[in-house]
């Protein structure tokens, strides 16, 4: 695969665990808040139409709205 594949499997990822949760962007916020980590909805928004982010960022998300497993398919 291609970077910008890679990129995209990873926002869908994230995307995916968001809904599976039922948290919206405005509620990452929040959540990411919480644990520290001082984050804007627009920059989320672009974050994840762009696909481009740190595993940190992701890691920090996933702990964000409590998810303690991924599915990758």
């Amino acid at each position: 695969m291609k970077a910008t594949e890679w990129d995209a499997k990873a926002a869908n990822l994230l995307k995916a665990e968001l809904k599976r949760h039922g948290v919206k962007y405005a509620d990452l916020v929040k959540k990411l808040a919480e644990i520290g980590v001082e984050e804007k909805e627009v920059n989320i928004r672009n974050k994840l139409s762009r696909g481009s982010f740190t595993a940190t960022y992701l890691i920090q998300c996933l702990e964000a709205i409590g998810c303690k497993s991924l599915r990758l398919d």
